[in-house]
């Protein structure tokens, strides 16, 4: 029997697409809920353990209570064992590191966590190096290294684990920011450990990188060419990023770095807005939509990691064939081959944006790259 703990933050992300950038603290929580915010890691991990199912009989799952592990395993067939209880309802970070302690005791083989960069952090002070683990992408900021591209290829990871394929097991980083400062448009990310992970170069994150001043260089015939592409009275929902932002900045506009903005003629119309709220411009708006989403450094995410706020009503309203992708040709380079990843909670969604896009790489220059949406056959 393959012996799985389970550890979900059932608050993760909970910030994403109601503009608040994270989840940490009671007070975020309380607001995130308050704007009709959904929680997603129960749902997340459920999905990951759905692409387990033909081995149920398999494996042994051992978790917390409730939302932390045992509702998500027990609604799917999952023989479980409960071995601990949150001690707060909602649960927090000392019984996120309570159950880490205790998967610890019990050796299992692998911990499966859904969380975001908060909840790899804990994981990391308790465990350390000590126990191999792997994360279901929950959280709205998520520059660690130890997460796999999607819920089902965090399913395919386990798979192949417990179908005897070599997978290499490595340290990997893990790296978080200040969500204080990273709502007022600073991203302050630090290294705060490393946890020993399944490496598999397909269906594994890569750590998040930074820009560099060359970069920034780059970005700016990048944004020149988006500025001459620009249409007349056409509503464009611009996503966060530094190459969005510097964009909004060659047109003379104060945006939000790690936002979503709304522009129409030139101008902001609305800054920093929640998922909620563009629907209902879009509601009210009767001309064209397109949508400017730039791809993650050293990841490749272009949908589904720090813009939330594009939830699969919002794709399915703007339609695929009005998303512009802009991101200078380095970028794309250190992806060194893979694909542009898209991970919108939506998995039917997310297999529509396979295939090839245009991506804007320069002034008066595009390149046409693979996009997927995880690699994994979950036909299974």
């Amino acid at each position: 029997m393959f012996r799985l703990g389970l550890i979900i933050n059932p608050y993760a992300g909970l910030g994403g697409s109601v503009g608040l950038k994270g989840s940490d603290g009671e007070a975020i929580r309380s607001e995130a809920l308050a704007r009709g915010a959904e929680m997603r890691a129960p749902q997340r991990m459920a999905r990951a353990l759905q692409f387990l199912l033909a081995f149920r009989d398999q494996i042994e799952i051992f978790c917390f209570a409730g939302d932390m592990g045992e509702s998500a395993a027990h609604a799917l067939g999952f023989t479980t064992y409960v071995i601990g209880v949150a001690q707060s309802i909602p649960s927090e970070a000392s019984d996120t590191c309570a159950a880490a302690t205790a998967l610890l005791n019990e050796s299992v083989d692998l911990i499966l966590f859904a969380g975001g960069d908060g909840t790899a952090r804990l994981i990391a002070d308790v465990i350390g190096i000590r126990q191999p683990v792997l994360g279901v992408p929950s959280g709205v900021k998520m520059h660690s290294g130890v997460y796999a591209i999607s819920p089902e290829a965090a399913g395919e990871i386990v798979k192949q684990l417990l179908t005897g394929q070599l997978v290499n097991i490595a340290e990997r980083d893990v790296k978080d920011i200040d969500e204080d400062a990273f709502r007022n448009g600073q991203v302050r990310a630090r290294f705060y450990g490393t946890l020993l992970v399944p490496e598999d170069s397909q269906f594994l994150q890569q750590v998040k990188n930074a820009g560099t001043e060359r970069d920034e260089l780059a970005q700016l015939d990048v944004a020149q060419e988006m500025i001459q592409q620009l249409q007349p009275d056409t509503l464009y929902l611009v996503g966060p990023g530094s190459t969005t932002h510097l964009f909004l900045q060659e047109l003379g506009l104060n945006g939000s770095l790690l936002g979503v903005d709304i522009l129409l003629n030139n101008e902001l119309i609305s800054v920093d807005v929640t998922a909620s709220q563009i629907m209902a411009q879009l509601g009210q708006f009767t001309g064209p939509v397109k949508m400017i989403i730039t791809a993650i450094g050293g990841q490749g995410h272009i949908l589904g990691r720090g813009n939330q706020q594009f939830t699969p009503e919002v794709l399915k309203r703007v339609g695929k064939e009005n998303i512009i992708i802009i991101a200078a040709r380095g970028k794309m380079l250190a992806l060194n081959g893979r694909p542009l990843l898209v991970d919108t909670n939506d998995p039917q969604l997310d297999k529509t944006f396979s295939g090839y896009a245009r991506v804007i790489t320069g002034y008066n220059e595009s390149i046409m790259y693979p996009v997927g949406y995880s690699a994994v056959d979950d036909s299974q």
